[in-house]
């Protein structure tokens, strides 16, 4: 039977469109349907495979001069033609809906995915390098003042803390251990991204922990600094799990691992620099007023306090809401993040508990939480231990200062590289199984270099456990940064990976409770113990990415396999429709019905539920 086809009637509402960009020979077809298994709406890619030829949307009027073919003094023939053509259009419109109810949802749905694309590519790039220049890079700034303030506890050991407060290696493990528990358990503070104000909430959290991180010159006891210790995980603990949450805020989920890398790779950037830094004040201070540890806490605490300040006004709550946009940049950096959500999704405003109970209830939250421990091990030991580490191969404190900042600023380089490329080649698990190995490999040569010890000459072993420690650093620092991105990108909803984050970041922060005391002095100067142990956690690493790969790929094709089975059931639904339609239409044309039917497009309640049910790919 001969189909008909018919023009879209086109919504008033939709600004700065033609018809002629909009309408194309090749309508929808009776046949057509918006099946797809991608956690996607109807879009102009997904359509055009179903018969319908669409065309970008002009996202600005031009003006009456400077369009091609009119002139000013045929400005009223032109207006007089578009509305006769806009007349027919609503016209024909109208008869199409009237006969077909069904066919106004199809056209709604394609409508929608006109208006969330009204923008061209040039357009999106320029929003993203705004916020990669702006937001990004002073979040990254942030933490690494944030991580400055946590680990140059390991330089001020060696400028003269554990000598003036008479610390044991115990006590001191415990000062480091105290701001774990407290950073633990306020973990769940990574939900308030989505509760509170961000230019209030995080300038507060940046203030705090910049006068507790500064108040720790002042410390005469042991009790004293694990107290502010303890503080200050609690102010940092409501700022750095959280931050990744706030970047999805304005980015899409392909775009977070190059950012959160942007962020975390600020953590090596903080620990190099700190151990520059650490040299300098140190130096400076030798015949100061006050003892080299104290300068080192006050003069590295105070810069946040300033900062927090600046903060205040220059972060936005969200990404309508960025003073350094446009107006026009600011809805497109609001739409860009719609394309390619369910509507549910886009047009939901309250928070959503069932999701939160879902994230809570999946072992892929878990899978991903304990790599995050096991990677925590190495992360938290090895920049609070290593200018200990390097002092006991013999040399000087400053000079351990100082080669303390290589590995790291190596570490920094290697981050921004294999997320740049997680995110170009939309890959997780091979990035971070190959780092973690790397990693792994390093750390075990380092302990059976120290285990060998006696069999090769010293300047060998202590060149073979130094060099070591680059790629070791570069292998958690980065392992750490996929295994966040990754986390972020298999949640689809905004609460679902917030709850993820506060599991990841819950059950990750247990890993300096054992990373904190790896390195007790009476295993000195080899540590062979503590290397051995980071080797096999960052060796599990690997074992369970790969372990979440298999899972991640298996569930992919099966939502591929439901979709298929899904499209095949509404393509049978849409032929039988169209047949009883057929013989509806005989029959009326006989005067044997009055009943008026649509042409068959029109679906089942349940092939619609099928077709507009979300379907959602990781990334693997």
């Amino acid at each position: 039977m001969t189909k008909s086809t018919r023009p879209l009637a086109i919504p008033s509402h939709i600004e700065g469109t033609r018809t002629d960009d909009i309408l194309s020979e090749s309508m929808l077809t009776p046949g057509s349907s918006s099946t797809g298994w991608a956690n996607e709406d109807v879009t102009s890619t997904s359509l055009s495979g179903r018969g319908v030829g669409l065309k970008r949307l002009e996202t600005e009027i031009p003006n009456e001069d400077d369009r091609p073919g009119i002139s000013p003094s045929r400005e009223d023939e032109a207006d007089d033609e578009r509305d006769r053509d806009d007349n027919e259009l609503d016209r024909s419109g109208n008869e199409r809906y009237r006969d077909n109810p069904g066919r106004e949802v199809e056209d709604d749905l394609e409508m929608a995915s006109y208006s969330l694309n009204s923008y061209t590519i040039e357009e999106e790039r320029q929003v993203v390098r705004k916020f990669d220049r702006r937001l990004t890079m002073f979040l990254a700034f942030l933490y690494l003042l944030s991580f400055l303030d946590r680990s140059n506890i390991g330089n001020a050991r060696i400028a003269g803390l554990v000598d003036d407060l008479n610390l044991s290696s115990g006590q001191y493990e415990w000062a480091l251990t105290a701001f774990y528990i407290t950073y633990i358990c306020f973990e769940w503070m990574t939900l308030m991204y989505k509760i509170l104000p961000a230019h209030i909430y995080i300038p507060i959290c940046v203030f705090s922990w910049g006068v507790l991180a500064s108040m720790q010159c002042l410390v005469t006891s042991f009790w004293q600094l694990v107290f502010l210790r303890a503080l200050i995980g609690v102010s940092e603990a409501a700022f750095s799990p959280g931050v990744p949450f706030f970047l999805s805020f304005f980015y899409k989920r392909e775009e977070l691992a190059f950012r959160t890398g942007m962020i975390l790779c600020a953590a090596p950037l903080a620990t190099s620099f700190a151990g520059s830094l650490a040299w300098f004040i140190v130096w400076v201070s030798e015949n100061g007023p006050i003892a080299p540890w104290r300068a080192l806490f006050l003069y590295e605490g105070f810069p946040s306090i300033i900062v927090a300040f600046i903060a205040w006004s220059y972060i936005p709550d969200g990404p309508g809401k960025a003073k350094y946009l446009t107006p026009r940049e600011r809805k497109v950096a609001k739409l860009r993040l719609k394309a390619g959500k369910p509507k549910h999704e886009i047009k939901k405003t309250r928070f959503d508990w069932g999701e939160v109970g879902r994230t809570l209830c999946d072992p892929k939250s878990y899978l991903t939480a304990f790599m995050f421990l096991s990677c925590n091990v190495a992360f938290s030991s090895l920049p609070v231990f290593l200018p200990t580490i390097l002092h006991d191969m013999g040399y000087s404190k400053l000079t351990s200062q100082a080669l303390s900042a290589p590995p790291y600023l190596f570490a920094f380089v290697v981050v921004l590289i294999t997320a740049s490329l997680s995110d170009r080649h939309r890959s997780r698990s091979f990035y971070l199984i190959i780092l973690a190995l790397i990693s792994s490999a390093t750390y075990l040569t380092i302990a059976l270099t120290g285990y060998f010890h006696s069999h090769l000459p010293t300047s060998v072993h202590i060149l073979i456990r130094y060099v070591c420690l680059y790629p070791a650093a570069a292998g958690f620092f980065s392992a750490i940064t996929i295994i966040i991105a990754w986390t972020m990108d298999n949640k689809p909803a905004g609460e679902g990976k917030g709850t993820g984050m506060a599991i990841l970041n819950v059950v990750g922060q247990c890993g300096p409770l054992i990373g904190t005391r790896l390195y007790p002095d009476t295993d000195g100067p080899w540590y062979i113990k503590g290397m051995m142990v980071c080797s096999l956690f960052m060796l599990l690493v690997a074992i369970l990415a790969f372990s979440l790969r298999i899972l991640l790929q298996r569930e992919n094709r099966q939502a591929l396999a439901d979709a298929a089975g899904i499209a095949s059931a509404v393509r049978g639904e849409t032929a039988l429709d169209c047949e009883e339609d057929a013989m509806l239409r005989t029959e009326e044309r006989d005067g044997a019905t009055d009943r008026l039917m649509g042409p068959g497009i029109s679906k089942s309640p349940a092939a619609m539920e099928k077709t507009s049910r979300p379907r959602f790919v990781y990334i693997i």
